[in-house]
């Protein structure tokens, strides 16, 4: 079972001048810690529950290079950049870059978005639903047109690009993993089938029934386009618990993995210490 971690809590003391610092901090002990990938939610204002709407949230791509500059092993993304708040052009050339600067480690996570009141509120384009996965699906074959290297003149409903010009290219190859957010049967899960090498789940109190029957889901997707169901990888969100031992956590890994989860996401609102305390628990999770 392989581990990440989601940071979204950005509340730290000292205030702004201090962020600089504790995110260094934070990321470097996560990088120790083993984590696998360090992800980061897309948002411009702080949209975790725990949290005030006004408390402190930073611009995602732009922390996430200052992240790669301060790690060498664990990888980065954002889960997930809503496809209508940026032209897919331009995360596209973000992820690229994030990719070329931290050596091989960026993820591309991109979802068809859901935070009406955050996009009126701060002025960006958030279309209805069914028009947001039309974007999602075009913004996805602009992303490995892009990465192809097939410059020729892109043209869909809604967005049409000329020149679709990706340089440098990613070190990923054949690109960046692609995550795409939401747990939709229909429209999202058969999405992921067609162009994602990662889902994201949640871990809900109800045995696993949501899980299994997403993934059956998925996987009767997978079946209809011809594409291998093992080839996703099964990520499931939930908390972290600083108080588990690393036979618990095991046990609750092992829980997971009989659902057909692979890989956990575990949010908190991360310390150095909460990290160092993580790193002891991952090697129990890799034996599951």
């Amino acid at each position: 079972m392989r581990v990440s971690i989601s940071l979204s809590d950005y509340t730290w003391p000292g205030g702004p001048a201090a962020m600089r610092d504790h995110l260094g901090a934070l990321v470097r002990a996560a990088d120790a810690a083993g984590v696998h990938t360090l992800w980061l939610p897309d948002h411009v204002i702080q949209a975790d529950p725990r949290k005030s709407p006004d408390a402190e949230m930073l611009e995602t791509y732009t922390t996430l290079g200052f992240i790669a500059a301060r790690t060498e092993r664990m990888r980065l993304g954002a889960m997930v950049t809503p496809v209508s708040y940026r032209s897919p052009a331009v995360v596209v050339k973000a992820v690229t870059t994030l990719d070329v600067l931290s050596g091989g480690r960026a993820w591309f996570g991109i979802g068809a978005g859901y935070s009406e009141g955050e996009a009126k509120g701060m002025g960006l384009d958030f279309p209805p639903t069914a028009e947001r996965f039309e974007r999602l699906t075009e913004a996805l074959e602009i992303a490995f047109q892009m990465w192809s290297g097939d410059t020729s003149p892109y043209e869909g409903t809604h967005y049409r690009l000329e020149n679709p010009i990706s340089s440098p290219p990613p070190l990923g190859r054949p690109h960046p993993p692609v995550l795409v957010g939401g747990t939709g049967e229909k429209k999202t899960l058969r999405l992921v089938a067609e162009y994602a090498d990662a889902c994201n789940l949640s871990d809900l109190p109800d045995q696993g029934a949501t899980i299994r029957r997403k993934l059956d889901v998925l996987e009767r997707h997978c079946a209809d386009v011809g594409r291998p169901f093992g080839d996703i990888d099964k990520t499931a969100s939930t908390l972290f618990l600083e108080d588990e031992t690393p036979d618990a956590f095991a046990r609750r890994c092992g829980v997971l993995a009989g659902y057909g989860v692979e890989h956990l996401v575990l949010f908190h609102s991360w310390t150095v210490e909460s990290l160092e305390a993580l790193g002891k628990l991952i090697p129990a999770a890799a034996e599951v």
